[in-house]
């Protein structure tokens, strides 16, 4: 993001720039800054954009073989086309001998680094990953936002404001209007604030689930679980999440028990570094044939909910009690 950010405001820009990754905010944001920046406000008659599969690859090159009108540039920028997953070859052709007037942005969820197109787009341009931000990038850009709204709050809320709405960025700014709004005389945001107005994303209710289960509460574990029916969240999807959830603390525990770090069993289980810690706690709380035990008992109980032996709003509660039952 250096880079970008040192392109943006030199205005010296690399011909082609492909943005990809999960982390779809980043994407947005820098996509809009480059189109902003590239182009003077206003011009249509040199931009366009395409998105999704099945473009016109003859139909693109006609467009960017056009002089550009009364500008400096035209800009052609691509959406989730998969054109770096297949059907790039054509494009990558092209672009080794584009016009200097013509700049291309491509706006990417997954790519082969394999593929002509990525290898012509390296060659030319500039590629760079956003991924999701870990812990320290995401309390620091939080904190920035809050400090814009001339308002505080403390590191401890912002881990439980984390804890409450995940780790997308999109979904956290939406989150801290709401929070805004809501504590709009006061200048400090605490963590009622969050209680009051944030929704907890189904990830971490289903967290709190399987800590109700490890703490034996029972009580606690069924209301979460209901709390989630009146959500309209259908019950094989709740049993399908937590059984997820078993198997990554299956795995977390496992590479805990062979001395890894949160780093390394971030990458490795595939996690965000912030839920890792939080998987890693939890993971604690858990014996491995517990763990092993619950996912055989999951899949024996989605068979059986298949085969019509059981209901599924029945087959999740008895799951549940059973598991959250003291010994």
């Amino acid at each position: 993001m250096k880079n970008l950010n040192e392109d943006l405001k030199t205005g010296q820009f690399k011909q082609i720039y492909l943005l990809y990754g999960e982390e779809g905010y980043l994407k947005r944001q820098y996509r809009d800054r480059f189109i902003r920046a590239m182009l003077p406000e206003g011009d249509t008659m040199n931009y366009a954009h395409y998105e999704g599969k099945n473009i016109n690859v003859r139909e693109v090159i006609d467009l960017a073989e056009t002089l550009p009108f009364f500008a400096e540039r035209r800009l052609i920028v691509f959406e989730d086309t998969g054109f770096f997953k297949s059907a790039g070859a054509e494009l990558a052709d092209y672009i080794k001998d584009m016009p200097d007037t013509t700049y291309f942005i491509f706006v990417e969820n997954e790519v082969d680094k394999r593929s002509r197109l990525y290898k012509a787009v390296k060659a030319k341009g500039y590629i760079v990953e956003l991924s999701t931000q870990d812990e320290g990038t995401l309390k620091r850009w939080i904190q920035g936002i809050v400090r814009r709204e001339k308002k505080q709050i403390p590191d401890s809320v912002i881990l439980y404001f984390l804890n409450k709405v995940g780790t997308d960025m999109e979904n956290i700014q939406r989150e801290l209007e709401k929070v805004f709004c809501y504590s709009l005389e006061r200048q400090e945001i605490t963590k009622e604030d969050i209680d009051a107005v944030c929704v907890t994303q189904i990830t971490n209710h289903i967290f709190d689930m399987v800590n109700a289960v490890a703490d034996k509460n029972q009580r606690k574990a069924l209301d979460l679980y209901y709390d989630l029916l009146a959500l309209k969240e259908p019950p094989m999807r709740i049993l399908f999440l937590m059984i997820r959830q078993y198997r990554i603390l299956f795995q977390v525990k496992g590479l805990l028990g062979q001395g890894y770090g949160k780093k390394e069993i971030a990458s490795k289980a595939g996690l965000h570094p912030f839920a890792a810690g939080k998987y890693m706690e939890q993971a604690k709380r858990f014996r491995m044939s517990e763990l092993r035990t619950v996912m055989e008992d999951g899949a024996d109980i989605e068979q059986r909910v298949k085969t019509g032996l059981l209901t599924d709003n029945l087959a999740v509660e008895l799951f549940i009690v059973k598991y959250s039952g003291k010994v």
